[in-house]
């Protein structure tokens, strides 16, 4: 009998990624697409800033369809809420049962996701839910996952971050007051390499830019 099917919320980091990696562990669910906001005027993925060409790279090495969902920029609250219900009236419409998120601990934003989700039929999926997020993402760097970090929030982590690989060295000179996993929003990430993926991606990283309060770094494919 076929499992269930699920999507799961692929911001294209190492969190949403290692979430792919549990699911596909796990006996629930079966995995049937990523699903990912893409800035219409950058062609870009929203917040992490990588290029869209490269989030269809990372979506074929994940072997997995990309349902991209495209949002204005700026966009606010209502025109992402509007974004996210079609691809939810279209989910319901393909048999998808389930929606995953890659969140770790910040109990607003699983709130929010289950208030979004109350009443359309899909379930809502937090696989990583209160893992120890210094734990975590060791075990990510141990199992041979390999990110980029693309966007970097000054305030909080310093700009030189931005373009580095995630490594246990950096880890080593995150400020005490930055999560590991940069679950506070102190940088995203661009996974490139691990379980998850049936190949590596080779990236290099070319220019790095500040723009509307955070530093990012241009990753392109090899």
């Amino acid at each position: 009998m076929r499992k269930p099917k699920a999507l799961l919320a692929w911001s294209s980091g190492k969190d949403s990624a290692w979430a792919l990696h549990v699911l596909r562990q796990q006996p629930g669910f079966e995995v049937v697409g990523l699903v990912t906001t893409v800035n219409e005027r950058f062609d870009r993925v929203a917040m992490h800033a990588v290029p869209t060409a490269l989030l269809e790279t990372q979506a074929e090495a994940a072997g997995l369809p990309l349902w991209k969902v495209p949002i204005p920029y700026p966009c606010g609250t209502q025109q992402y809420e509007a974004a996210m219900r079609k691809v939810i009236d279209r989910a319901c419409g393909e048999g998808v049962s389930a929606f995953a998120f890659g969140d770790l601990f910040l109990t607003d934003v699983r709130e929010y996701r289950e208030r979004q989700l109350a009443g359309t039929g899909l379930l809502p999926l937090f696989p990583l839910w209160m893992r120890p997020t210094g734990a975590l993402v060791r075990e990510m760097i141990d199992s041979g996952v390999r990110a980029v970090l693309t966007c970097v929030d000054p305030k909080r982590l310093p700009a030189r971050f931005a373009g580095r690989e995630l490594t246990a060295e950096l880890l080593a000179e995150l400020p005490p007051t930055v999560d590991p996993c940069g679950e506070n929003g102190e940088f995203h990430s661009f996974a490139h390499a691990g379980p998850m993926f049936r190949q590596p991606i080779e990236v290099r990283v070319g220019a790095v830019v500040e723009r509307d309060g955070f530093v990012f770094a241009d990753v392109r494919r090899r």
